[in-house]
This record gives structure tokens, C-alpha cells and sequence, in this order.
């Protein structure tokens, strides 16, 4: 507890590595918007989003974040709208990185919910891929084994599961991302940052949560990332709560819930190790054995 508690109140980890200016753009789309959305809606989130990242960078971004499934379209299925977003990148000339559905087939298609880094030149420089799926909401447990209720399975169409998790290069620095609920799992980020990960991020969408505990529960959930692998972590949400953690899980910013903002702060590049990120859960298993 003294070795702890000297640690945190030196703060070490807060001077090193390299600074970067992350923008975390927060655009406030109702889940009625985002569940029935009409062409004019499509729209005005579209133009919203490029408008507030314009902003952001204005205001000093170095590295921009759009939250999940934040485009109104599916990415690759849109050319109007990839070209748009490709442009916008070339136009500030900072890496973005954004939620869209992936679809990948024709007749039978493979459908994800991934993460797209463009780099400032327009070009993808990175697709993650979810890895943990959310049951019935993304996938219905047991779908192949469920005869009674085949009716109302065949009409839905699973998301896939990434593999892996995958670096998003952000100049010569490597970085990760989780989407929405998948931040509550610590062995995906330690698996990130042993691939060398040297910022954690994470877009979600907890609109559904409304004004519920859920929201906060769950940004306090994803700053316990931060601590365990000693990096700053970045968060971009719909509708909240949008901020950034330093190491030691203290809150540097954050947005309130049901707004419509863009910040722009201070996080670093780090490439040190804490000893949870060397060893994992191991004490854990010890002590469930002894």
C-alpha cells in the first residue's frame, strides 16, 4: 500500500513517452436516429462528424477518434461516402479513427463491427476487427440449435467475430482499440499491449443505457484497463461518456452524458511495462490453487 500509494502520487508515467493531442469526437445521435434514420438524418450525423473533427483538429488534434458505428453507412459500401471520409483525412492530415459496419460477400454475406484507421493520406491503414460479440444483440447463442424459435433467428443475421487484435500505426507509434463492451476484458488489452500497443482506445455507443448507472459503470470499467497496463487510454462515445484516463486511472477529462462535443486533450506514448502487463493473472491462478 506505501509502495502504491508513493507510485501514483510520483507519477512518473505522466512525463514520459511522447505527448499526442487526441481529439474524441462525441456526436450525440439518439438511438431512434441510429435505429430508423432517414436520409436527411443520414446527413446531417455525416456532416456533423466532419464538422466537429475539423474542429477538433483546429483546436490542436493530433489523432482523431468517431465512435462505434458512428458512420451512417457501412464503410467499403458507400463510394460517396468513403470518398468523403478519405477526404477529410487528406484535408487535416491526421490519422481518424472510426465505428462502421464491415461487409464483406454478396449473397451470403460476412457482416463485422470494425474499427477503420485512415491515415492523413486517405488510405486505410487499418481494420479491427470486434472480437467479443455481444449475445443477441450481435449474435444469438446456440442460433444452430434453437429450432422453436427458427422464425426469428433466420431473420437474423449474426455479426462475425475478429480474430485477433490488430496495431493501428499512428505516425511511428503503435496503438490499439476496443470496441464498446469488450474494454471490461483485461486479457485483450495485455495481448494488445505485448504486441505493442503504446495507447489504448476505445470507441462505444451506450445510448441505450439512457440515463441509467450504466454509463458511468462502464467508463469506470475502462479506466481499470489504463491502470493495469500502465497507458493512457482514450474513449470516444455516442452519447457518453467521451475522456481520457492517465495510468494511474485518474480521469484527465471527460464529457457528461447526452451531449454533443468534441474535446481535445493531452495523452503520451508509452512503452514501459507494469508487472500485470508481464504476468498476467498468474497470481490469480496461484492463489485459486493454494
Amino acid at each position: 500500500a506505501v509502495w502504491g500509494s508513493w507510485r501514483v502520487d510520483e507519477g512518473s508515467l505522466t512525463r514520459q513517452g511522447t505527448p499526442l493531442r487526441v481529439g474524441l469526437i462525441q456526436g450525440n445521435v439518439s438511438q431512434q436516429d441510429k435505429m430508423a434514420p432517414t436520409p436527411q438524418i443520414r446527413r446531417r450525423v455525416f456532416t456533423t462528424y466532419i464538422a466537429m473533427t475539423r474542429d477538433a483538429v483546429r483546436r490542436g488534434a493530433e489523432y482523431v477518434l468517431w465512435p462505434e458505428s458512428a458512420t451512417p453507412f457501412a464503410y467499403g459500401q458507400d463510394p460517396a461516402g468513403d470518398m468523403a471520409l478519405r477526404d477529410l483525412a487528406r484535408e487535416v492530415q491526421v490519422p481518424i479513427l472510426f465505428g462502421s459496419e464491415e461487409i464483406i460477400g454478396g449473397e451470403r454475406p460476412t457482416w463485422y463491427n470494425a474499427a477503420f484507421l485512415l491515415a492523413p493520406d486517405g488510405r486505410t491503414a487499418a481494420v479491427y476487427r470486434k472480437i467479443h460479440l455481444v449475445p443477441v444483440g450481435e449474435f444469438f447463442p446456440l442460433q444452430k440449435w434453437i429450432s422453436f424459435a427458427a422464425p426469428l433467428v433466420k431473420r437474423f443475421m449474426p455479426a462475425s467475430a475478429g480474430e485477433s487484435v490488430v496495431m493501428l500505426p499512428v505516425g511511428s507509434h503503435s496503438t490499439s482499440t476496443a470496441i464498446c463492451y469488450e474494454v471490461v476484458f483485461p486479457s485483450l488489452m495485455r495481448e494488445a499491449v505485448n504486441k505493442g500497443s503504446e495507447l489504448l482506445t476505445t470507441i462505444t455507443n451506450d445510448g441505450w443505457y439512457g440515463t441509467s448507472s450504466a454509463p458511468y459503470q462502464h467508463f469506470e470499467m475502462a479506466s481499470m484497463r489504463a491502470i493495469e497496463q500502465g497507458r493512457y487510454l482514450a474513449r470516444a462515445a455516442n452519447t457518453g461518456i467521451s475522456g481520457v484516463v492517465d495510468p494511474y486511472g485518474r480521469i484527465v477529462r471527460a464529457s457528461s452524458i447526452f451531449e454533443q462535443v468534441g474535446l481535445v486533450e493531452e495523452a503520451r506514448f508509452l512503452t514501459s511495462r507494469t508487472v500485470y502487463s508481464r504476468i498476467g493473472d498468474v497470481v490469480a491462478y496461484v492463489a485459486m490453487a493454494l
